[in-house]
């Protein structure tokens, strides 16, 4: 390769730091200077110029791209050593992320600065729940602290996303006129739903990596793995979320990283892409109910067969709807960041919001872990007061935990391995986002243990072990245990949803019966025609030998504890990154006074912009008119958007064509010949954060949905996409809306007309203003970048921002 051809230049690499930072470095140009030799060498140089001038952000930016070229390629890194000679495309690689870090260093700088914590709570403050200090921390306001039900915009610190989601993020983002994005070092895109090897080529696949490849570019993302390096959710908490942080991801397990005390929430894809345009979003700040966890779980159980337990006790859709899922007491102290990991995951399937533990010693030892200084300095730790208040508190005893089964197709129908020992199996899955490394690895062991007794995998059936991210299958390459794995039978695959999301090249048959340790077995989610039992990735191994559910309690039993100590999560914190006296816990801060709504400071509006209102808009529109389409309970977005048409979903008429296919084929008739208003009960729209299924339901021609409660993720979808949906609890409306009946719904008024009655529904302000300017879009071409500001400010009749009273029990 001759020097023309390359990418390199040193005065090239000094010249786009300078310009990026607006600094000056001066090559030195004495005869004992020996110019570097390649880019590696080069940053070497850059970074001492840099600390000497005592410009340690730029140089320490710089050291991380080093770091990031050392690492292998299986640990996220470039695979390069200083010996190596480097292709074009490394160089060019490196210079892209040379590029990257120093704009994240100029979005760093224009982002908005959180007050810093206090060291105690102030007088007279009303206790706040863990959920409500970090809701605290982020309000625009800097009030000092929120209470339920009140309308707040918040500061973002992350944005995540998988390759499926972005698709539609990128179209609404390209829909608000390609407004950039808040830093592009805070957005974390993982290529895990669709992509895999065997169909790359297929156009549509290679469409969503293309895209997710423009994105990289376009945004200059700091830190982009590519396709299949993980799980969207796995090395993002291992390795990214930090304590006190607000994570808002598009896929509804983004409540994993809850396991690290952050505030980690799921929404629509629409809904996501204005705080990573914004850096903003808002929240009526939910009511939270505390799980006690007691008691000493036995060995071998862990975070997926505790969760399994809670839902079998408390259900789902029950206490956790619609509210944040804090889990608290004693018995946490027996649970790893991996199995707090699994239950923060699957509290998307008892209900919540999200589920969040309070971080100790071990997250803190957890975080101290992380190689890289930004993702392990900014934890900010909060834990509940002891006079917060919650909507409730239940007690969940670890010692009653044992191995569950949760039988097709509801996540809560829980009971014992035991009591379903010998059930006939097609096929065995070890995977999904909720399947942490130390449950990769107990699995590896119960198999480990069966072989030594003489257990061999019969030929019936299909066995698949998928690990979460490269790391991790790094890790179990170097325990040996993956050679375990194929010795019991399975393939190894490359990390992604695999067989738990059915719409890549994994999917389950017809009639086949699968036991997985991933999290969620609605109908036809593995693949159509499929069932899908749920259980430990340990009840998944025992049960693989004779294709058998068998409970693998005798198999752990018989594991030595000292090696499984040894082997599972990550090693043991060492030196200077052990921290051996557990966090140090703060209190949000805030104004010391509030504003009055007559004093001379209030904030005015400024004349906004005016554009007219979309043709979607729906401001004093005439009356919904339609017939009513019953529905039942726990109607899932797997249903509304099956995973197999998900990716040609583009607009509403395409997504509408297979709604409600597999579950109620005459669902689209009966909408389009009038139907149009579906009255349905509990947990509506419960299941992934796909927005395609309020995408299909008014490409079914929709007009409304009217339902006991609805899932948090699909009730933000539906006014962010331009359709109405009203909660309603009187049951005289229920009795009174039967199949078929006429109904017309005045929007202005808030009332449904059945047979002359009037029932009443209420609207938030944020559902009102989106639905009344026909969606999210919209909205944001109306208010631009103030859309959050504009839509939460309180309001008096003259339009003028008014800010609360004090509160009398404030003492400060």
């Amino acid at each position: 390769m001759t020097e023309s051809k390359k990418v390199f230049s040193f005065t090239g690499l000094i010249e786009l730091v300078q310009q990026s930072r607006n600094i000056s470095l001066a090559i030195p140009d004495d005869e004992c200077f020996d110019p570097p030799k390649n880019i590696l060498e080069a940053l070497a140089v850059v970074i001492e110029l840099l600390r000497g001038q005592e410009l340690r952000r730029e140089a320490n930016a710089l050291s991380d791209i080093l770091e990031i070229c050392h690492q292998p390629t299986t640990l996220g890194g470039l695979g390069i050593t200083h010996d190596d000679s480097l292709t074009i495309e490394q160089e060019s690689e490196i210079m892209f992320l040379v590029s990257a870090w120093l704009e994240a260093l100029n979005s760093a700088d224009h982002a908005k600065n959180l007050p810093s914590p206090l060291p105690q709570r102030p007088v007279g403050r009303r206790g706040m729940t863990l959920s409500e200090k970090i809701f605290a921390m982020h309000d625009m306001e800097h009030k000092g602290f929120v209470t339920p039900g009140e309308l707040i915009r918040i500061h973002v610190d992350w944005v995540i996303a998988s390759e499926a989601s972005w698709a539609g993020m990128e179209t609404t983002y390209n829909d608000l006129g390609k407004p950039g994005i808040f830093r592009n070092d805070r957005f974390w895109l993982a290529g895990d739903h669709v992509v895999d090897p065997r169909i790359n080529d297929l156009p549509k696949v290679r469409g969503l990596i293309d895209a997710s490849e423009r994105a990289k570019r376009v945004f200059k993302m700091t830190d982009y793995q590519g396709m299949n390096y993980t799980i969207l959710h796995t090395e993002f908490y291992r390795e990214r979320a930090q304590p006190g942080m607000v994570v808002i991801g598009s896929d509804s397990h983004t409540c994993s990283s809850g396991a690290l005390g952050c505030l980690a929430i799921g929404l629509g894809a629409a809904d996501v892409t204005l705080p990573l345009v914004t850096g903003e979003t808002w929240f009526k700040v939910p009511e939270s109910v505390n799980i006690r966890l007691a008691g000493t779980p036995r060995p071998g159980i862990g975070g997926k067969d505790v969760i399994l337990y809670i839902l079998q006790q408390l259900k789902r859709n029950t206490i956790a709807s619609e509210r944040i899922v804090e889990y608290t007491g004693p018995g946490v102290k027996h649970l790893s960041p991996d199995a707090r990991f699994a239950i923060s995951n699957m509290t998307t399937e008892f209900g919540g919001v999200t589920g969040i533990f309070v971080p100790d010693e071990f997250t803190q030892n957890f975080i101290h872990r992380r190689k890289l200084a930004r993702h392990k300095s900014q934890a900010v730790y909060f834990k509940p007061d002891d006079d917060a208040q919650y909507a409730e508190t239940h007690e969940i005893d670890l010692a009653n935990v044992r191995s569950f089964l949760a039988k097709y197709p509801k996540p809560d129908d829980v009971v014992p391995v035991s009591d379903c020992q010998g059930m006939e199996l097609d096929g065995c899955f070890i995977g999904a986002c909720t399947t942490a490394e130390e449950d990769l690895i107990l699995g590896a062991l119960v198999l480990a243990e069966g072989l030594n007794r003489g257990q061999r995998p019969i030929k019936k059936g299909k066995r698949k072990v998928v690990p979460g991210s490269m790391p991790i299958l790094h890790r179990l390459r170097q325990l040996g245990l993956t050679e375990t794995y194929e010795s019991a039978g399975f393939e190894i695959g490359i990390p992604g949803c695999s067989y738990c999301v059915g719409m890549s090249a994994d999917q389950a048959a017809p009639g086949e019966v699968w036991l997985s340790s991933q999290n969620r077995n609605f109908e036809h989610r593995m693949g159509r025609g499929s069932i899908g039992h749920l259980s430990s990735a340990a009840t998944v191994a025992a049960s693989s030998f004779q294709m058998k559910l068998t409970d693998p309690h005798e198999l752990i039993e018989a594991i030595d504890p000292i090696q499984w100590s040894g082997m599972k999560g990550t090693p043991q914190p060492r030196g200077e990154d052990e921290a051996p006296n557990g966090p140090k816990y703060v209190e949000p801060s805030g104004s010391p006074r509030m504003l009055e709504p007559n004093d001379e400071t209030r904030v005015r509006e400024p004349n906004l912009r005016r554009v007219p209102n979309s043709s979607a808009a729906h401001s004093n529109t005439e009356p919904l008119r339609g017939m009513i389409q019953l529905l039942g309970d726990f109607i899932d977005t797997d249903a509304l958007a099956p995973a197999e048409f998900l990716i040609g979903m583009k607009d509403n008429e395409t997504s509408g064509l297979h709604c409600l296919e597999f579950t109620h084929p005459e669902f689209r008739n009966r909408a389009s010949d009038g139907f149009s208003i579906l009255v349905a009960g509990k947990g509506f729209g419960c299941g992934s954060s796909r927005e395609q299924a309020v995408m299909a339901l008014l490409g079914c021609g929709v007009k409304c949905v009217i339902a006991r409660s609805f899932a948090f993720i699909f009730q933000r979808n539906m006014p962010n996409l331009g359709l109405l949906g009203i909660t309603m609890q009187d049951e005289e409306f229920f009795q009174a809306a039967t199949d078929g009946k006429e109904a017309s719904i005045d929007f202005d008024t808030r009332s449904i007309y059945l047979d002359g009655r009037a029932f009443h529904f209420d609207l938030s302000q944020m559902e009102k203003e989106l639905f009344e300017h026909g969606g999210i879009s919209s909205a944001f071409q109306h208010f631009g970048s103030r859309l959050f500001e504009v839509m939460t400010s309180v309001k008096g009749q003259n339009g003028e921002k008014s800010f609360p009273k004090p509160n009398p029990q404030l003492d400060w």
